[in-house]
C-alpha cells in the first residue's frame, strides 16, 4: 500500500493530547493503524508530550491528602482518616512480612492451579475468539468494534444514485459515516462549513486537487469546492469525519440532506 496523503502534524499532535472529537479521533486511528509514517509521527509527538509531562510535574506537598480531606469532610471524619493512615504506616511493615511468609505457600499452590486451568482454558477461548473474528483484512482494527463485523455487518442506507452510507455511534463534536460510491459515480458538488476528514479504506477517488487511493486522507475544510468521483472498476469505500454539515450546490442535494445527516 503505497499512501501519499497523510495527516497533518497538528491533527496528531491533537490526537495525542486526546483533545479530538470521537469521529476525528475514530479516523485518525484507522489512519495510523494502515500508516507507518503517520505512526511513527504520533509516537514521536506522544514521546515528547510525556517528557514535557514529567517535566512539569509539581510535587505533592506533606499535608496535601490532610487538606483535601479538610474541604470533603467533617473535622471528626478528618482526626480519623489522619489516625488511619498514621497506623497504617507503622503496621505496614510487620503486616508486609507476616504476608509474605503467608502468602508464599498460598501463591505457589494458586500458581500451579492457575497453569493448569490456564493450559485447559487456553483452547476454548482461542476457538471461541477464532470465530469472532471478522474476515482478516477486510476493515481496519479501530474500526471493527464500531461496525460489530466485518463490510457484511454495515446496514447500509441509499443515498441516491447507487451510493450508500452508514452513520457510526460517536459522541457530539463532530460524525462518522462509512461511505460506498460505485465504480465511476460522483458525489454531487459541495463545500464545507468546516473540516471533513476522508480516509479511503478500499478503491479509491478523484477530485480538482488529487487522486486519494487505500490508505490516503482528504483533509477539506471551507476553501475547498469539490465533486469528488470514484474510479472505474471498482467501488469507493471511505470513512468520513466532519465536524458540520456540508454545504451542497444542488437543490436536490440541500432539501435531502437534514434527512440523510449530512
Amino acid at each position: 500500500m503505497s499512501i501519499r496523503h497523510h495527516l497533518s502534524d497538528p491533527l496528531l499532535i491533537a490526537y495525542a493530547a486526546g483533545t479530538l472529537p470521537e469521529a476525528f479521533s475514530l479516523l485518525v486511528a484507522t489512519h495510523v493503524s494502515m500508516c507507518d509514517t503517520c505512526r511513527a509521527a504520533l509516537a514521536a509527538f506522544e514521546t515528547v508530550g510525556g517528557a514535557v509531562l514529567q517535566d512539569s510535574a509539581v510535587p505533592l506537598a506533606e499535608d496535601a491528602l490532610a487538606a483535601a480531606m479538610a474541604r470533603l469532610g467533617a473535622p471528626e471524619k478528618r482526626e480519623a482518616i489522619a489516625k488511619s493512615d498514621a497506623g497504617a504506616k507503622s503496621d505496614a511493615g510487620a503486616k508486609s512480612d507476616a504476608g509474605a511468609k503467608s502468602d508464599a505457600g498460598a501463591k505457589s499452590d494458586a500458581g500451579a492451579k492457575s497453569d493448569a486451568g490456564a493450559k485447559s482454558d487456553a483452547g476454548a477461548k482461542s476457538d471461541a475468539g477464532a470465530k469472532r473474528l471478522p474476515k482478516p483484512g477486510d476493515l481496519p482494527a479501530p474500526l471493527l468494534d464500531y461496525i460489530g463485523g466485518d463490510l457484511t455487518a454495515v446496514k447500509w442506507r441509499s443515498l441516491g444514485m447507487g451510493v450508500r452510507q452508514a452513520i457510526l455511534p460517536t459522541s457530539k463534536g463532530a460524525s462518522a459515516r462509512l461511505l460506498y460510491i460505485p465504480a465511476g459515480q460522483a458525489v454531487p458538488d459541495h463545500g464545507h462549513r468546516g473540516t471533513e476528514l476522508t480516509l479511503v479504506l478500499q478503491g479509491a477517488f478523484r477530485d480538482a486537487t488529487d487522486r486519494f487511493g487505500p490508505g490516503d486522507v482528504e483533509i477539506a475544510d471551507e476553501d475547498l469546492q469539490h465533486i469528488p468521483v470514484a474510479d472505474a472498476g471498482e467501488p469507493c469505500i471511505c470513512l468520513a469525519a466532519t465536524d458540520a454539515p456540508l454545504r451542497f450546490s444542488a437543490l436536490i442535494p440541500r432539501l435531502l440532506q437534514p434527512l440523510f445527516r449530512i
